[in-house]
């Protein structure tokens, strides 16, 4: 082979090794740039799929501010968590509140207060069209979610503009959806087909739902029952918190938005998400105890004045705000009662609470 044709063969060679290796990046480079629009796309899908979904559980309270704008001032929060008794078990009226919680989450003390109200808590239902009295759960039957957010501001003396309102059925999918939840069973017992027992364990969704549901079989009743309620939720936020994969979150959305109503929208819920979600580690809790007795042939709470003070002092002092003497229909029942011989301390459950029409 002459000098001219070994140089010439070597050009070839090299230009095509040259187009070789063009080919090479180009198909890395198309490779990359599928997958990244792949990436993208569906992040953008699960973000407007989930928008769309968590705003159409939205509905209104007449709240004064959005909630995304109270976490970018970083003041505290007040959130009404409830627990309607309809979507399982074949319910599927409007339904009780069997779970009644206010969330308070407090940027500078860094942590989340849960604060149960028991379902018998007599109180006023705020907005109905007459004086309407009664146990507290009735609120969310008689006015919807509005009504009891009212109801329980007015309770406490703590403005509480949002909520949060989750049907039975809505807890076993967003249990399941988060993985389950890790709870410390307080004694053995069996309720709706499931056996609990004492000490650690894992639940489902329908697990966490009878062992939240149970109260019968529990020596402290429904402060038990509060006890385990509470518990479920802590665990459920946690693993929620905790949770990285885009998968499960589209789960926990999907789960959430058919089962839920709320005045939180989507962009709400992802400031409170990622500006206050370092403070679910730290959670605590509370309720408002009360004194067993009978409203006709209803079994009622009474929760005593100072019981209300502790409660509102509390809540306002985690809110960011003064504390202020209570003085409202609440006290002012008590007050009654108190004179026509209600005992709070040592009188029987069995005793009469009356009902008092509004002073002219």
């Amino acid at each position: 082979m002459s000098q001219n044709e070994k140089k010439t063969d070597q050009m070839r060679r090299h230009k095509h090794h040259h187009h070789r290796h063009h080919r090479v990046r180009n198909t890395i480079l198309i490779i990359l740039g599928v997958f990244v629009v792949a990436v993208l796309g569906y992040i953008g899908w699960f973000y407007f799929s989930a928008r769309s979904a968590i705003n159409d559980s939205y509905k209104s309270a007449g709240e004064k501010q959005q909630a995304k704008n109270v976490v970018a001032e970083k003041k505290s929060l007040n959130v009404l968590l409830m627990g309607a008794d309809t979507g399982a078990l074949g319910r599927t009226y409007q339904g009780r509140t069997d779970t009644m919680i206010i969330a308070t989450i407090n940027p500078k003390d860094k942590k989340t207060t849960l604060t149960s109200i028991p379902r018998d808590t007599m109180g006023e239902i705020v907005g109905a069209n007459e004086f309407n009295y009664q146990r507290l759960n009735a609120a969310y039957e008689v006015g919807g979610s509005t009504m009891a957010l009212n109801s329980l501001s007015k309770l406490v003396n703590v403005p509480i503009q949002y909520y949060v309102t989750i049907n039975m059925g809505g807890l076993t999918k967003i249990v399941d959806a988060v993985g389950g939840v890790d709870v410390n069973v307080p004694f053995d017992f069996t309720y709706e087909g499931n056996t609990y027992t004492k000490g650690k364990m894992h639940l489902n969704g329908q697990q966490a739902l009878g062992y939240s549901r149970m109260r019968y079989d529990d020596p402290k009743g429904d402060y038990g029952r509060q006890d385990r309620q509470r518990e479920v939720i802590i665990s459920a936020v946690k693993a929620a918190v905790s949770t990285r994969t885009l998968t499960n979150f589209q789960s926990v959305l999907s789960s959430i938005s058919k089962n839920m109503v709320s005045n939180l929208s989507f962009d709400d819920m992802v400031s409170i998400f990622t500006d206050y979600r370092g403070y679910a580690a730290n959670m605590v809790s509370d309720h408002l105890q009360g004194v067993g007795a009978m409203w006709g042939k209803a079994m009622i709470q009474i929760p005593t004045t100072a019981e209300l003070q502790r409660v509102s002092d509390n809540l306002r002092e985690q809110s960011g705000l003064k504390q202020e003497t209570l003085s409202n229909q609440e006290t002012r029942q008590n007050e009654l009662n108190l004179k026509n011989g209600f005992q709070f301390e040592g009188g029987s459950s069995s005793q009469q609470f009356v009902v008092y029409p509004p002073s002219n």
